[in-house]
């Protein structure tokens, strides 16, 4: 109570004070040099900055942006990046315009719902022209751009930076200090540029910062308001982009202009005042972010619109493209028609082939395809080796909030030549409550059968050796039929059957084998050649303290600071379509995302598995205990995968424990060498350890790093105490979605 009562009068006394020196400010040079800031200076800067961060608790305000792009260089590479926009040929320069209304509710829920907008892109959506990390910045705060720049004016994040006294401008009572920033290590989540902080109040005037995000060079300066609760938000800002990449070289310049319409302090009181009876609803503080049918694209309203007046340049620009668009219009109805259509076809086809595409379907929906010549979707690893995987996506959102979704993928493993198709389809028909029927359809991993499994817990560990045993694999063809439901906010229940075919993936006709028969070579080893499993199963997840919005009638979860709980039951009946076996399978699992400070996160899994009452032939299959047989992407299962785990132990044992650690951080390993590998987003540190028959325990470690572009992990495993193996993990993160 004490702290909420000395911020509010802190926070009083820091505005009247700013109100009452700055209206006769005079920006009259009293110092210009450069020398090291004081340590006075620095932790005034760091001290109030933690309580800015916090000072505004909402505000509305209307927003004006204007954006330039240029094209220096370019070639036919760059139609086929993901979510680039096209390019018209011969066109190097465009403009774009919007306003939006922006409404922020503390902590960082920032609403951005945009009234108009007016371009000269083909379309208005692409790799420079979402600019919503940029927009949705607090100034004082720890961390910025959804957690992946630390900031120079947090205390703890100061030690990656060097401060100096640049110019020290205004009279005697109210100073203003420019510092320039300097990161002393050429990490990507580090910026260098200066600040204009204000003497006394040490609040921010102005912000300059330059650094990296993703593959995008910026350059970003925010002028703050100078009268009243304005003097804690910006007022304007200027940022410029720069994107090359592969012989491409595009800039976009882009201004912007805030006008608020309301603004409320922090009372020291709760957060957020819902209205709602869910202290966790958060629906009033989201809204659609775009409504295509709402959105004022005509020039003539636009205009009307429009703070100030264009320059002449860019009214040019706008001129020009009307006068094309007017030219290329006519031009359409002369050109021949089977030559128009070959040019769409071959247009087509390279779009297929090296780009990301949509397909919008008038009146059923949209198709998206991953290209198919795409690094992305390559990877290695130690224990599957070279994989690829193509994935498609059908959506299909009804006017009532419904949702239909169908997910085809295909994966190809070269190392082992086999091939993988699964496909996924989701109706949801209670938006509210997450209500939905789920079907997936596939093959799954190859996998041999509990006669195995019994003669793997027969040897003891000295002589234990997959290589000296004679498997038996089945191909697995498998059809789950779910219904899923969340009837209390954060327990989601699915219930429905799994059903598998299993057959025998080897040869073993007579001329392979002599002169047995099929079915003597069959009985000799005591198998059959197919087996089916009918087996209903239940699947209990529950994430305490889960927050969400509705967006109409579709419930959004957001996330938690909670973990989540799962339970997985499954009993397969035997005789039930032509099922042959019987088995209950049991499973539990936690996990959660720990977000630490700044830009530091820790990861946790932990879990284990047992099958029961087995009858005749079945297989050891788990669900939270798998290998996936199609790439994953490098933050698949928080980490909760072992990299290096030979596939065939995922499938020798009816019992296992498991738990598994990542930590991620921008400076763990390489902080020395972080001047020759300045790309470095992020590292990461692996630990896993499993207990099961023959494996007491697993021992997994790793280190990885990440880039915009790729990321590798170099991992050790033991058992049993013993040293067993070291591999490497590497994937293409390159545009990945």
């Amino acid at each position: 109570m004490y702290s909420a009562v000395r911020n509010i009068v802190l926070v009083l006394v820091c505005t009247c004070l700013s109100l009452a020196v700055r209206a006769e400010q005079k920006e009259t040079p009293v110092y210009a040099g450069m020398s090291t800031v004081s340590d006075t200076i620095l932790q005034s800067i760091f001290q109030f900055s933690s309580l800015y961060s916090k000072v505004v608790d909402e505000y509305k305000a209307d927003m004006y942006m204007k954006g330039r792009f240029k094209v220096h260089k370019s070639n036919k590479l760059i139609r086929y990046i993901p979510s680039m926009f096209r390019l018209e040929k011969g066109v190097d320069e465009y403009i774009i315009e919007s306003v939006s209304e922006m409404h922020y509710t503390s902590p960082d829920i920032y609403n951005r719902k945009v009234k108009a907008i007016l371009g000269t892109f083909p379309r208005n959506k692409g790799q420079l022209t979402d600019l919503t990390e940029f927009l949705n910045m607090n100034v004082y705060s720890s961390s910025m751009m959804s957690e992946r720049l630390l900031s120079p004016l947090d205390k703890e994040s100061s030690r990656y930076y060097s401060y100096l006294l640049d110019t020290i401008i205004g009279p005697s009572d109210n100073l203003v200090y420019k510092i320039q920033i300097i990161p002393k290590y050429n990490g990507t989540q580090l910026v260098k540029g200066y600040i204009l902080v204000s003497d006394q109040i040490w609040s921010i005037r102005e912000i300059y910062m330059e650094g990296q995000f993703d593959m995008i060079q910026f350059k970003l300066r925010r002028v703050m308001g100078e009268a009243g609760d304005e003097e804690f938000l910006p007022v304007h800002f200027d940022l410029n982009l720069t994107f090359k990449f592969m012989g491409n070289h595009l800039e976009m310049n882009n201004c912007g202009e805030m006008k608020y319409k309301h603004i409320s302090l922090y009372n020291g009181g709760p957060r957020r005042k819902s209205k709602k009876k869910h202290s966790h609803d958060l629906t009033e503080f989201y809204s659609l972010t775009f409504d295509s049918t709402q959105v004022v694209t005509d020039r003539e309203k636009f205009a009307e619109m429009r703070p100030y007046a264009l320059l002449p340049e860019e009214d040019s620009l706008y001129l020009t493209h009307w006068a094309r668009k007017d030219t290329l219009a006519h031009r359409k109805e002369l050109v021949d028609d089977k030559k128009a259509k070959a040019s769409v076809f071959w247009g087509q086809v390279g779009d297929v082939l090296l780009g990301n595409y949509n397909v919008n379907l008038a009146g059923m929906g949209s198709v998206r395809c991953s290209p198919l010549i795409n690094p992305v979707m390559l990877s290695y690893s130690h224990s599957r080796g070279i994989s690829y995987k193509q994935r498609f996506k059908y959506n299909k959102l009804f006017n009532d909030g419904k949702l239909l979704k169908i997910t085809p993928q295909v994966g190809y493993n070269f190392t082992r030549k086999e091939l993988y198709v699964k496909a996924d389809a989701m109706f949801q028909y209670l938006p509210k409550i997450l209500g939905s029927f789920d079907v997936s359809v596939g093959n799954g991993n190859r996998i041999f059968s509990s006669a195995v499994v019994d003669q793997l817990k027969a040897q003891p560990d000295s002589t234990f050796n997959f290589d000296n045993m004679e498997l038996d694999y089945f191909k697995d063809v498998y059809l789950n039929l779910f219904h899923s439901i969340e009837p209390v906010n954060g327990l989601y229940i699915k219930a429905g059957v799994s059903m598998h075919w299993r057959y025998l993936g080897i040869d073993l006709s007579p001329k392979v084998q002599g002169t047995l028969s099929y079915e003597d070579i069959l009985k000799k080893k005591g198998i059959r050649s197919n087996y089916n499993s009918f087996a209903p199963r239940l699947r209990i997840e529950w994430t305490p303290g889960l927050y969400y919005y509705m967006n109409g009638n579709r419930k959004m979860n957001i996330g938690s600071s909670m973990p989540t709980f799962i339970v997985d039951y499954e009993k397969g009946i035997k005789g039930v379509l032509g099922s042959t076996d019987a088995h209950e399978r049991f499973e539990f699992d936690v996990q959660q995302i720990i977000k630490l400070s700044r830009i530091r996160s820790l990861a946790y899994r932990v879990g284990g598995g047992v099958f029961t009452r087995m009858d005749n032939m079945y297989f050891v299959d788990f669900v939270n205990f798998s290998r996936s047989n199609i790439p994953e992407d490098w933050n698949d299962e928080i980490g909760g995968t072992f990299q290096l785990l030979d596939r065939r132990w995922y499938n020798s044992s009816r019992r296992y424990w498991r738990g598994n650690l990542t930590y991620e951080s921008p400076f763990i390993l390489l902080r020395p060498l972080n001047r020759l590998l300045g790309k470095i987003q992020h590292e990461r540190l692996y630990g896993g350890i499993l207990f099961m028959p023959h494996l007491n325990p697993y021992i997994e470690i790793g280190y990885g790093i990440g880039t915009h572009i790729f990321d590798v992990g170099a991992f050790v495993s033991s058992i049993n105490g013993e040293f067993d193996t070291v591999g490497f993990k590497f994937t293409f993160e390159l545009f990945n979605d």
